[in-house]
């Protein structure tokens, strides 16, 4: 879903539920998180807050994911 994009351009984690299971896209949005935690810890992907880098160790409230950038801060 992110290959597609302009560089610098995010989707919201709803998005992404919604396209694996329409219906019931609510009950994914716990796994959504777990994998896109998971993935941005690996550095595949980056987790937005505010349209800024958030540490995805430890963000909370509205997020949503991007490809990284070179600019992108790095967290442990």
């Amino acid at each position: 879903m992110l290959a597609p994009l302009p560089p610098g351009k995010s989707i919201d984690p709803m998005d992404v539920a919604k396209t694996v299971q329409p219906e019931r896209w609510q009950r994914l949005l716990p796994r959504v998180r777990s994998d896109a935690i998971m993935m941005a810890k690996a550095g595949a992907i980056t987790i937005l807050r505010n349209n800024r880098p958030a540490n995805p160790s430890n963000f909370k409230g509205v997020w949503r994911i991007r490809l990284p950038l070179e600019t992108d801060q790095k967290f442990e």
